[in-house]
Parts: C-alpha cells; structure tokens; sequence
C-alpha cells in the first residue's frame, strides 16, 4: 500500500526526492471497515488520510440530524478536516469510510517533520489545499445555478464512476437533492 503513496508523491514531485523513505515512515496502513468514523464533529482531527483504496464522506448533520455531504473521496486522493488539524480546535465536520478502506494517515508530528524533512512537499500540501477549496467552491457555485436535474447530469458527466459506487441516498445528499427526487429524476436519464 505504500507504493501506492510512493508513486503519488513521485507523481507530483519528480523521482529526485531526498529522504523519501524517510517520509514514508510516518505514514501508518490503515485498514477501516465499511461505515466507520475517522473524524467525528466536536472532536479534534489528528491525522490526514492518504486512500490507497475505497471511499470517505465528508459531511455534516443539521439540527435535524439530515446528512449534508461536501465531498465523496476516491482513490489517490488526501482527505481530513484541515482546519481542525491545523488548529487544533474540534472538527466541524464527518469523516466516514462508504466502502472497506485501506489509508495512509500521518499525525500532526509526522506531518511537521514530513514537512521539514522534504521541503518540496510544501507543493503536494499546496496541491492538496487548493484542490479541496477549488472543488467546494466550484460545487457550492455550480450547485446553486443548476436545477437538480442538471445536478445529476453534472455528476454523471465529471464524476460518473459514483454512480454505480455509492448509494442513491449518499449521491442525493451531496447534490443538495431529496432522495426521493433523486431517484425520480434519475429514473428519465
């Protein structure tokens, strides 16, 4: 599974890194059962999560305890809370596996002294923040101009693989969409 995050980072970085064993090591494999919590709101985030295999949500509950997904996280990707693991403070946001997962995680330690033993990986976090504002701020603003129809239609032309790998309910929430009307809708593509 390590290879895995060895050739995402070579990826991103080049093959000339130094101490790139180095940095491996303060990666831990995870192996996560399907619907178990990595971050819960209210507690603090200790980790960022690198998915060598399977699914995350990211959601948050509303005061009637409905499920609002930000994100679903696939394969190759790094996902956290970051500002709970940046600052310390509690999360305000969900973290679950959807599918069995096996992660990469780093605590805030290792990532302090990733970030020093490998400058360069100053870049991937860059990468890693831009990217998860870049697709909230593109969802939030896409979601808003387009009908639930053509939120669906979104989903199945730039993410179309979430189709058939999570639940209707799961897709229905994160494009802000009621389950039933999902399926509705879904039924005349």
């Amino acid at each position: 599974m390590i290879e895995v995050l060895r050739q995402h980072i070579i990826s991103r970085l080049g093959n000339d890194i130094d101490n790139l064993d180095t940095v491996l090591g303060y990666f831990k494999s995870l192996h996560i059962d399907r619907n178990q919590y990595l971050v819960e709101q209210g507690q603090v985030c200790k980790q960022v999560y690198f998915i060598a295999q399977g699914c995350l949500q990211v959601f948050v509950y509303d005061n009637d305890m409905n499920e609002t997904t930000r994100d679903i996280v696939t394969e190759g990707s790094w996902c956290s809370e970051l500002l709970s693991f940046g600052s310390g403070n509690p999360a305000t946001e969900n973290i679950r596996t959807v599918e069995p997962c096996e992660l990469l995680a780093i605590d805030r330690q290792g990532f302090q002294k990733m970030m020093e033993t490998v400058p360069q990986f100053d870049k991937v976090y860059k990468q890693i923040l831009e990217t998860s504002y870049a697709n909230s701020v593109y969802r939030i603003n896409t979601f808003i101009a387009l009908s639930a129809l053509d939120r669906i239609k979104w989903l199945m032309e730039f993410r179309p693989k979430l189709m058939t790998r999570v639940s209707s309910k799961l897709i229905a929430s994160y494009l802000g969409i009621n389950k039933d009307v999902f399926s509705r809708l879904k039924a005349r593509l």
